[in-house]
């Protein structure tokens, strides 16, 4: 899609102060749905991640996959010059992100107070590992660290081992997106009421928001039920979990109704009116049976596909435990646009995670790439403050601005 053609975020105008991934996922999501994103980045180096993830032409490909269709302001912030020209941004864009930790914003003269003198309506939306108050706001914090706090950590892992942790960015994504969510809410709010809004976004309340059973088993029952990891399996519906076969694992959900759709398909329909197996708090009583049940029945076959096409014959929701690698080529991934192919106009063609929001009028995955250090200086400073091609030059030599070609 090429720069101002229409899409569904057109016309909003977002300044970028984030770095890292929580941030720039919120901010991404807005680029990719056509909203004009400035990424403001602190001179001399940028965002600390174009420092890593460097597999060819020294260009991260951390920052391609979360800084797509960006534009990128690379600004002496303490100068007082350049800290005057972010003032001068602030009333032409509709939304500021930013996720540094709390304080820094009011250091800078950037706290929603100071915004709103600059533009009443103004949107903030601030994002943070544990929220902008309470007794650990001031902690610095990252994924992991709010993961550890909001109980989650201790889900994940064997129950008789310490737990692990996920190699993903769950929390991170998330919040990046109840950080958008919560901006295009405060954006038709704005649009019915003509007032701004201040939004206080942390990883720790979007950690928490995951939990599906754990808080209310443990509230509800008095303390009774003590949640806690289950390793392979889920603690509290059976069967449910990754079961072992030939040369593989399979994740099965054959828990309540499903379950004699899995009986069916290993041909022990004498089980469903077996005393002490008919309900899932039964079947989890006897846990360690019905693993070596199913896991006998999976032995019977020569490879892991040959069950799942058995199990998907009568219904039974399964699936093969895909390595990263599988995921990649993987017909369905690939057809939805799952997995999409980026070309970097710098490191050239490589995979990444695509855009999951598909709109019926719109390609999810459109030609976008991520800007270079400072690219969009000048077409900026001149579109949005009027700056002359003068101007900038002096802000250039003075060390205001900077470049990747500086």
């Amino acid at each position: 899609m090429s720069a101002g053609e229409e899409h569904l975020l057109s016309g909003i105008r977002v300044l970028d102060f984030t770095r890292a991934l929580a941030g720039p996922t919120c901010t991404r999501m807005f680029a990719e749905l056509g909203a004009e994103v400035i990424k403001i980045e602190a001179a001399p180096f940028g965002d600390l991640t174009r420092k890593i993830s460097k597999y060819r032409a020294d260009r991260s490909f951390y920052h391609v996959q979360h800084n797509l269709n960006k534009k990128s302001v690379c600004i002496n912030l303490r100068d007082p010059k350049g800290m005057a020209l972010v003032r001068e941004l602030v009333p032409k864009c509709d939304v500021v992100v930013e996720n540094f930790r709390p304080g820094v914003m009011a250091d800078m003269g950037l706290d929603y107070p100071s915004l709103q003198q600059m533009r009443s309506d103004i949107i903030l939306c601030s994002i943070s590992a544990l929220g902008q108050r309470g007794p650990l706001a001031k902690k610095p914090g990252y994924d992991y660290i709010a993961q550890a706090y909001s109980g989650v950590t201790s889900m994940i892992g064997h129950p008789d081992e310490s737990p692990c942790i996920p190699l993903v960015g769950i929390g991170d994504v998330s919040t990046g997106v109840h950080g958008a969510f919560g901006i295009a809410a405060a954006l038709l709010h704005r649009a019915r009421t003509g007032r701004g809004q201040h939004l206080d976004i942390s990883l720790l309340d979007c950690y928490y928001h995951t939990h599906e059973i754990n808080v209310h088993q443990y509230s509800g029952s008095g303390g009774e039920i003590m949640p806690t990891r289950g390793g392979r399996h889920v603690s509290y519906l059976c069967p449910a979990g990754i079961y072992r076969g030939s040369g593989g694992d399979v994740m099965l959900m054959a828990f309540m109704h499903h379950w004699p759709d899995l009986c069916a398909a290993m041909s022990r329909e004498d089980l469903l009116g077996r005393e002490g197996w008919l309900t899932d708090a039964e079947r989890l009583a006897r846990q360690d049976e019905v693993i070596d049940v199913v896991e006998t029945w999976l032995g019977t076959f020569p490879d892991i596909a040959s069950a799942i096409e058995k199990l998907e014959e009568y219904d039974v929701p399964c699936a093969p435990v895909l390595t990263v690698a599988e995921t990649v080529h993987h017909p369905h991934l690939v057809e939805r646009g799952t997995v999409r192919s980026v070309v970097d106009p710098i490191a050239g063609e490589f995979k990444i995670p695509g855009m999951p929001i598909k709109a019926s009028e719109y390609e999810a995955n459109q030609n976008y790439t991520a800007p270079c250090l400072g690219e969009h200086n000048s077409d900026v400073l001149r579109t949005l403050l009027a700056k002359s091609p003068e101007e900038i030059v002096e802000m250039v030599e003075a060390g205001i601005l900077q470049s990747a070609a500086t």
